[in-house]
């Protein structure tokens, strides 16, 4: 088993510890060298993780002969650059999501994937959660019958609690983040979709900006029909009052019902007989198994737990969502 020697570009606050520090906890992983362009925070990451090189210039990153593995932790609109230029060397590459700043652009990563004949995998960590793993297992035991609908709410006041806190507001800016919180958060929900449902037949959707208060649209409403005749229909509203604050996915089917928050720690499955509770803890470093499944599949021993096929459906998907009304 080769030992997967990762460099971070953007060491920024996703990886201080929902990702960094986990790649020294993965059998055969170890973390070898960061960069940031801010040099002065490249070094200090460094120094505080215990990792021994790192630099201002991705390319001189991806040049290290140590180096044989790469993680894109940068806003989106450096993925697509900076993981060609990692496939360009042969290197695997583990790229944050959301993939790319459009379908367009996850495309294009495809087709290099393809080019180069390489290895790329999109950080849809929830995938390798407990907590998704338990809802899968239920759906697969049709626990609650047939799915018939799903329904998805994500409603957060303008600052929502989920964003990284202290993080730069780079999600609000459609030109670095592809959109707005939108792009941001639903990644995490629309893919667990795709990995419970499977291949989308129809999608449609429309955003507006309802507040103004900044350039990204905070409105955003969707549909989607799998090839499995479920329905799903979500909403996402960035612009509520806190006490409104929703996060929430019911699946309901001809049996009953399992609902979840994305991003909170319980299922709930509810049958016309019975009401369950299953609670998790969550990983210290969230992203642990995921980075877990890709060492595995980096030697060959475990399928690529989310593909960037997977990834180009999943920003379709957001595209066709955020289509602006024409008023």
């Amino acid at each position: 088993m080769q030992t997967i020697n990762w460099g971070i570009i953007g060491c920024g606050d996703v990886t201080e510890k929902k990702s960094g520090p986990a790649f020294n906890k993965v059998p055969g992983s170890k973390l070898v060298a960061v960069m940031r362009r801010d040099a002065t925070k490249a070094a200090d990451y460094a120094k505080r993780h215990n990792v021994n090189k790192w630099y201002s210039d991705a390319h001189d990153l991806i040049n290290d002969d140590e180096v044989n593995a790469i993680y894109v932790a940068t806003p989106p609109s450096s993925h697509l650059s900076y993981a060609i230029a990692a496939l360009q060397k042969r290197l695997p590459v583990y790229v944050e999501k959301p993939v790319t700043m459009n379908a367009h652009e996850a495309q294009q990563l495809a087709d290099a994937v393809k080019q180069y004949n390489g290895q790329l995998i999109v950080a849809h960590y929830r995938r390798r959660l407990p907590m998704f793993l338990k809802v899968k297992e239920l759906l697969e035991q049709s626990r609650i019958g047939n799915v018939r609908t799903v329904q998805l709410r994500l409603w957060q006041s303008r600052k929502p609690a989920l964003v990284t806190k202290g993080a730069p507001n780079w999600r609000t800016q459609p030109n670095v983040s592809g959109g707005g919180y939108f792009h941001d958060l639903s990644p995490h929900q629309l893919d667990l979709m795709l990995y419970f449902f499977g291949n989308p037949v129809h999608y449609s959707g429309f955003s507006l900006n309802q507040a103004q208060a900044t350039d990204a649209d905070d409105h955003v409403c969707g549909s989607v029909v799998f090839e499995n005749n479920v329905v799903l229909n979500g909403s996402w509203c960035f612009n509520v009052a806190e006490t409104e604050n929703t996060d929430l996915c019911e699946i309901i089917g001809s049996e009953g019902k399992i609902s979840f928050p994305v991003f909170g720690d319980s299922v709930t499955l509810k049958t016309a007989s019975d009401q369950q509770v299953f609670t998790f803890e969550h990983p210290e470093n969230i992203q642990l198994p995921m980075i877990e499944s890709m060492v595995n599949y980096i030697n060959g021993r475990e399928a690529n737990p989310c593909t960037i096929d997977e990834a180009v459906t999943l920003m379709k998907i957001i595209d066709a969502f955020a289509t602006k009304i024409n008023k």
